[in-house]
C-alpha cells in the first residue's frame, strides 16, 4: 500500500532532475540558511507532499533494507531517533528515484550479491 501511495503521488518521475530534488520536493532536506561564510542547516522543510513523507517514514519504521537499517540504527546512535527516521526515509527516498527511472536499483542488486556469496 505505501509503494501504491509514493508512486501516485510522486507520478511521472522524469520530473525530477535527481534524487535531491526529488527529496527535496517531498519536504525531506533540511532547511539551509547561508549568510557569507556562516552556513546553518535547520529542521526539515516539511514543505510538498505530506502523504510521500508519510509512505517514506511509515515504510522504514515497518521494514527497511539492511543497508538503510544500519545507516538508521547508527545515525540514531549519535544523533536520536527522529533524526535518524528522517535520514533514512531520505535515502529510501532516494531508492525509489533510482528504481522508477531505472526500473532496477543497482545497490540492492549489489548488497545481495554480497549477501549470496
Amino acid at each position: 500500500m505505501l509503494a501504491a501511495v509514493l508512486v501516485a503521488e510522486i507520478g511521472d518521475v522524469h520530473r525530477f532532475a535527481s534524487a535531491e530534488k526529488l527529496c527535496s520536493w517531498a519536504g525531506l532536506t533540511p532547511r539551509h540558511y547561508e549568510s557569507d561564510t556562516l552556513v546553518r542547516r535547520g529542521h526539515v522543510t516539511k514543505q510538498g507532499s505530506r502523504l510521500v513523507r508519510w509512505a517514506a517514514v511509515e515504510a522504514i519504521q515497518r521494514k527497511a533494507t539492511p543497508k538503510i537499517a544500519g545507516d538508521r540504527a547508527r545515525i540514531e546512535a549519535r544523533r536520536g531517533k527522529n533524526i535518524a527516521k528522517v535520514a533514512a526515509a531520505r535515502k529510501l527516498l532516494t531508492l525509489v528515484y533510482y528504481g522508477l527511472r531505472d526500473g532496477h536499483i543497482r545497490a540492492l542488486a549489489r548488497s545481495l550479491a554480497e549477501q549470496a556469496g
